[in-house]
């Protein structure tokens, strides 16, 4: 007599792959059996309220907005460079080294910080000194230009 070329682990393979199956086919029946019949497209569809909500009943058309395709703007708007009705500033030095040539001021509306050079002052400064300046941008950020001690 031979011996039988179906092993151990194969039998239990076997009976895993049919447990397998039936677990599959039971979870199936659940599915249908707990199914709700009946249910309509209206009950399956969602719509979108006058406030972009998603909700259950159809919007009013009472409520509806029309908007012309012309005047919508797709993307970001061109930058217009709006000229200052003053580009003079006044402000505060709240830091300055005269020994390095350099320091900060502080605008007295806006609360913004700009660096000076030694280079762009009309005489001296020294730190909480009042003056006037013109700003421009810099590599870095502001820079106060033509910047003048107030008496």
């Amino acid at each position: 007599m031979g011996r039988s070329q179906q092993t151990h682990q194969k039998r239990e393979k076997e009976k895993q792959r049919i447990r397998q199956r039936e677990d599959k086919a039971e979870k199936m029946q659940e599915r249908k059996a707990n199914a709700q019949k009946g249910k309509s497209l209206d009950d399956m569809l969602a719509y979108v309220d006058e406030n972009g909500n998603l909700s259950s009943s159809p919007p009013d058309p009472k409520k509806k907005k029309l908007f012309n395709a012309e005047d919508m703007q797709i993307g970001v708007p061109k930058h217009e460079e709006t000229e200052a009705e003053n580009p003079e500033r006044t402000g505060i030095v709240t830091f300055f080294n005269g020994s390095k040539g350099f320091g900060f001021v502080k605008d007295g509306q806006t609360g913004e910080s700009a660096f000076v050079h030694i280079n762009q002052l009309s005489g001296p400064l020294k730190e909480n000194d009042k003056v006037t300046y013109e700003v421009e941008m810099g590599h870095r950020g502001l820079n106060a230009i033509n910047v003048k001690k107030i008496v």
